[in-house]
């Protein structure tokens, strides 16, 4: 069954800068769309949107232009962009003209709570609504209420929630972050994101780790609502893309063929309009 990869990193350390990969040394070095491509392509992935690796600040715009141009299988990007700026409304609208961006992420889990809680903020997220692109949501499990706040300001613009919500699996806490998902569920115009679980399950996760986190989403946002993501190469922490891949197989082994499709591509197709990029 194919697979459309709606959170993909691309690392090119010659080119851009990336000050956060200093805290994490395992992966600290290139990852190329070759290195990629190369392990993706015999998993049944057959397109792939590339995730802003949150580069330093004039990189953001070089790095979104970049991404493009690298592979055809990669169908679009999901670019950095700064909401909580006044400059926002020319930023997105010099990335709404390049072809192939299909969302727009600030990443918000190593920021203050209350920068996304702005007037301002809110304001400029409202904009991404009339230019169908999403917003990829992503915030720790405590900040899922913030993180609800602000889709709830803005409902005519499509959110997804990065990494099912970020629940420490290592560390517990189950039972908030279980509420606060399905809190956050009740907005139509949220979408959650099978993905990055396995950096946050401890080193020796299994599927069964995994299972009560992932079927509390899918039950929680339904089958329309939810995409799958690699987060490669931050599933390496803990895993690898061929692993990974194998785990979710694993979780929807009861589920219908209709279902998996669903998860796997069409609502990708759908949530991010990649209609005519993907067959």
């Amino acid at each position: 069954m194919r697979i459309v990869d709606t959170h993909l990193h691309l690392i090119y350390p010659d080119r851009f800068t990336y000050d956060w990969l200093a805290s994490v040394p395992a992966i600290d070095q290139a990852f190329s769309a070759e290195d990629y491509w190369a392990e993706a392509e015999r998993l049944g992935i057959e397109a792939a949107l590339h995730m802003e690796a949150d580069v330093a600040a004039g990189q953001r715009e070089a790095e979104t232009r970049f991404v493009q141009g690298l592979d055809a299988r990669i169908v679009g990007a999901v670019a950095a962009a700064r909401p909580e700026e006044p400059a926002f409304p020319a930023e997105i609208e010099r990335l709404a003209a390049m072809p192939r961006v299909r969302g727009i992420r600030r990443i918000l889990h190593t920021a203050p709570d209350a920068l996304s809680q702005t007037d301002l903020f809110a304001d400029n997220i409202r904009r991404l609504g009339p230019l169908g692109l999403p917003f990829d949501l992503c915030v720790l499990a405590r900040q899922l209420p913030v993180g609800r706040s602000l889709a709830a300001k803005c409902p005519d613009t499509q959110f997804v929630l990065d990494h099912c919500g970020v629940p420490d699996i290592a560390g517990g806490g189950y039972g908030t972050w279980r509420e606060a998902i399905s809190a956050i569920a009740e907005l139509p115009n949220v979408a959650a994101k099978i993905s990055g679980v396995v950096a946050y399950a401890g080193a020796d996760w299994g599927t069964d780790t995994l299972r009560p986190y992932v079927e509390h989403v899918i039950e929680c946002f339904g089958w329309d609502r939810i995409v799958w993501g690699s987060d490669h190469p931050v599933c390496r922490l803990t895993a690898d893309l061929t692993r990974w891949v194998e785990a979710t197989h694993e979780l929807l082994a009861g589920c219908s063929d209709d279902e998996k499709a669903r998860l796997l591509s069409r609502n990708a197709v759908r949530i991010y309009g990649l209609e005519g990029e993907v067959a």
